[in-house]
């Protein structure tokens, strides 16, 4: 086990799976995007399934071009039963053996890093998703979309918390659009595969996931601020401080992911997240000086350039069909959660924010 999870957080995962994690036995995974946040977090908990509780194993096979992927990305594990290929999703790929699931996780996350590759941000999501729908039309595979929360752009006050039927509000030009609106491609190509050929899929939408295993560098909020509490520097908080979030912690959020890939109705889309508490980036300052015992301070900044405007004003998560259909339900509260992160990041992170 590296240093860069705790192996609490796999054990609760594994304790909140226990209908599920049997359904891996002997199973065959294809990940794209696996050596990103999600994607390293998968990985090693789909290691310590095969060490610790299948009798007959679970292969997966880890598909990323490491564009994003940082240094720890970039320092590819050796695990028994997981496999590693440096691929572009853009580019078809042939597989030989069976594929149980498909979870196409690959994709340009970070606003800072999707300004930076605008047209990579739209082929990974438009192109890779057609390419890996194909795959798993020939295969016979369950396929899974990773999409956003950003697909709903910023709601209507009126429709929060947010249900999945949703249409959303998203511009289709502007410095988030390649995001934002490929994303929304990619589902679109769900839905007709779904409805055209029956082919099984599901569309995740995620809510702020956020803990153990974010490198210092991925330039959203959380790891930003962890950085500077540990350069003993001032937080700097972007706009107002008053847009709101909330804000899943990572063993709730892998649990919800599983859920769907191994039990997920056909066609459907799904939330994951935590639907509480909704608090504004100020108050998540005031949450990180209760859980620290650092001296923290702040400041309020205009948006730095790299950052993209139009920014949503509020993003919260009705998790009603996850909770129905799947049995999900968010266990870690959210000082608790900045807790784990922040002792993590304590340990792991340089500082030089």
């Amino acid at each position: 086990m590296n240093n860069f999870y705790l192996e609490s957080d796999l054990n609760e995962i594994i304790s909140n799976l226990k209908e599920e994690v049997d359904l891996l036995a002997g199973k065959t995974i294809l990940l794209t995007g696996g050596r990103g946040f999600l994607g390293r977090y998968f990985t090693t908990f789909f290691d310590k399934v095969n060490r610790e509780y299948l009798k007959n194993s679970l292969k997966v096979v880890i598909l990323d071009n490491l564009i994003t992927a940082g240094e720890e990305g970039k320092t590819i594990p050796n695990y028994k039963n997981i496999y590693f290929k440096n691929h572009n999703v853009i580019e078809p790929i042939e597989i030989n053996h069976s594929i149980d699931y498909i979870i196409h996780a690959a994709g340009i996350a970070s606003p800072h890093y999707y300004r930076a590759y605008p047209l990579e941000t739209l082929d990974v999501s438009i192109t890779g998703t057609k390419n890996f729908l194909e795959l798993a039309r020939k295969k016979n595979s369950k396929f899974v979309f990773f999409s956003s929360s950003e697909i709903y752009g910023d709601p209507d006050p009126l429709k929060l918390p947010i249900t999945e039927d949703y249409r959303g509000s998203v511009s289709c030009q502007g410095p988030r659009a390649c995001y934002d609106e490929s994303k929304r491609v990619g589902e679109t190509l769900c839905y007709i595969y779904n409805n055209l050929y029956g082919l099984h899929t599901n569309t995740i939408r995620p809510f702020n996931v956020y803990g153990p295993g974010m490198q210092e560098k991925d330039y959203r909020v959380l790891p930003n601020f962890a950085s500077l509490i540990k350069a003993d520097k001032p937080l700097t908080v972007y706009g107002s401080g008053n847009q709101t979030r909330t804000f899943c912690y990572i063993t709730d959020a892998i649990t919800g992911f599983l859920k769907v890939i191994l039990k997920g109705i056909s066609g459907e889309p799904y939330n994951i997240g935590n639907p509480s508490p909704e608090i504004s980036v100020l108050d998540l300052v005031e949450r990180m000086k209760k859980v620290s015992d650092k001296k923290i301070t702040y400041e309020v900044i205009n948006y730095p350039n790299s950052y993209p405007a139009d920014e949503p004003n509020r993003r919260v998560p009705n998790i009603h069909k996850a909770k129905k259909d799947l049995n999900y339900f968010p266990k870690v509260d959210l000082n608790k959660g900045l807790s784990r992160f922040l002792k993590w990041t304590d340990k792991t992170y340089i500082g030089e924010n």
